[in-house]
């Protein structure tokens, strides 16, 4: 029997295990994508204790513990901290199988020196520990993203965003590790949202464009790019639901966004006009992509907000989104041959939330590689409710099958947590695994100069080399 989470846990070979300690635990890490909160970065925040760390805003727990009967006042309501913190505990000794088990053990052991098991038994030893811990001044938010080895940190953010703590991040010497912003446009596009004509009053605000038609619209979007460019972003992302291809002509689209700005409800757009509105949306962002050299990252496969009950107490991203199974391939690959076709497809990374596409992407890659970039198109990495051992070596497997493996961009946290970055050492632990069983197994040569290269690409340097950040 081996050892819990011991120096090899996860890699069950002895290549495995030269591969990641010697080469990926070395690397360093870069986070090109998540959702932690840039002003926390510039004030250097410190927690009080364990559960601010720990529950505020990871809508992964919240859903475990309502899996288990807890109560929402433990969840998301106003029980203090440390009966939270005491309800999680219990429920987490129980987690066999869920990444959540695996995550929570490896944040206690590099960020607290705590090798032990977090359950109802040890919750009141377990809390002490950890917030005599973050009393120290090696603890606070800057300190983690450096004793985690981050070099560079993509944030999300609106178009109507000031980006002021980014602003004040770069211009602190005392921090070193880039936060850059990452361009994500959604309210933009989702016209069919009842708040939308508020959001653009927003955006006009903040351009100085006032938005009256698509044409303007684009204008404002444009402008603000501008100045994210000039604040260091060179990334987008969009959410969706599917990557839709509903061509219409520029009268069409100006027609749409007319009736839209004339309603005070979404209501009346219908959903052929909204798929019809969202593509020339995608295309007008796809070729300002490529003009000024961003990576574009589509995001989709997501169903949310599924509990409305539940929303209109919460609101968004508080646990209650599923995997939507409809995601068209034939309507990806008509997507991005649009842009290809006048020569303006960016650099892309798609990633569905639906594990059934693994295939259905790997196959589209290959129709759109070009000598401009290495894996100029790539499938994300295995994404949220596939961010688990299974999920990512089903992703890592048919990514190597359908496609280039060697020139992957990796892991990211897509987190609202600092102490994630735990998950980039477990997607390594898992990579090397993947990949030294195929040594072990006489399906790759034991080369350990080109095994190592491909290791420490695709836990770094790749990513590196692709968004083209200089560091």
């Amino acid at each position: 029997m081996k050892a819990f989470m011991d120096r090899d846990f996860l890699l069950n070979s002895p290549t495995a295990q030269t591969l990641y300690h010697d080469y990926a635990a070395k690397t360093p890490i870069l986070d090109y994508h998540c959702h932690i909160n840039p002003q926390e970065i510039a004030q250097d925040r410190h927690f009080e204790n364990i559960t601010q760390v720990w529950l505020g805003g990871d809508h992964y727990k919240w859903r475990f513990m309502r899996s288990c009967g807890v109560e929402e006042r433990f969840i998301t309501g106003d029980a203090p901290d440390k009966e939270k913190f005491l309800q999680w505990a219990a429920v987490l000794g129980k987690a066999i199988g869920n990444p959540l088990f695996h995550w929570s053990h490896l944040e206690l052991q590099r960020y607290f020196g705590y090798h032990g098991v977090l359950n109802k038994d040890t919750a009141e030893e377990v809390w002490e520990l950890c917030n005599a811990k973050l009393a120290e001044p090696s603890m606070s938010v800057r300190s983690l993203i450096k004793q985690s080895n981050v070099t560079l940190i993509c944030t999300t953010d609106d178009p109507v965003d000031s980006l002021e703590w980014h602003k004040q991040i770069a211009e602190d010497g005392t921090f070193d590790v880039q936060v850059l912003p990452a361009w994500r446009p959604d309210k933009a596009m989702n016209l069919e949202k009842p708040d939308y004509l508020d959001y653009l009053t927003k955006l006009s605000g903040a351009s100085g464009i006032k938005i009256d038609s698509f044409k303007t619209l684009k204008e404002a979007l444009a402008n603000r790019m501008d100045f994210f460019a000039s604040m260091g972003c060179s990334v987008s992302d969009h959410g969706l639901e599917y990557v839709m291809y509903a061509p219409a002509s520029d009268e069409e689209i100006e027609n749409i966004f007319a009736k839209r700005s004339q309603a005070a409800s979404g209501d009346t757009i219908t959903k052929e006009e909204e798929l019809k509105f969202k593509t020339a949306f995608l295309l007008f962002m796809g070729k300002e992509y490529h003009k000024r050299g961003w990576v574009m990252q589509l995001h989709y496969g997501t169903k949310r907000d599924n509990n409305k009950a539940m929303y209109a107490k919460l609101g968004p991203d508080t646990g209650y989104d599923c995997i939507n199974n409809f995601a068209p391939s034939s309507q990806t690959a008509d997507f991005l041959n649009a842009l290809e076709i006048s020569h303006e497809l960016p650099k892309t990374i798609i990633y569905s939330l639906n594990p059934n596409d693994n295939a259905a992407i790997g196959t589209i890659l290959g129709c759109f590689q070009d000598s401009t970039a290495v894996a100029k198109i790539q499938q994300g990495s295995a994404w949220w409710f596939n961010d688990h051992k299974q999920g990512m070596t089903d992703q890592l497997t048919s990514l190597a099958n359908l496609g280039n493996l060697s020139g992957f961009v990796g892991m990211l946290t897509d987190s609202r947590s600092f102490l994630s970055y735990a998950r980039h050492e477990y997607f390594r632990r898992i990579l090397c695994n993947f990949i030294g069983g195929m040594v072990e197994n006489g399906e790759f040569p034991a080369d350990m100069n080109t095994l190592s290269e491909i290791v420490k690409d695709i836990s770094y340097y790749n990513a590196v080399r692709y968004f083209g950040f200089k560091l």
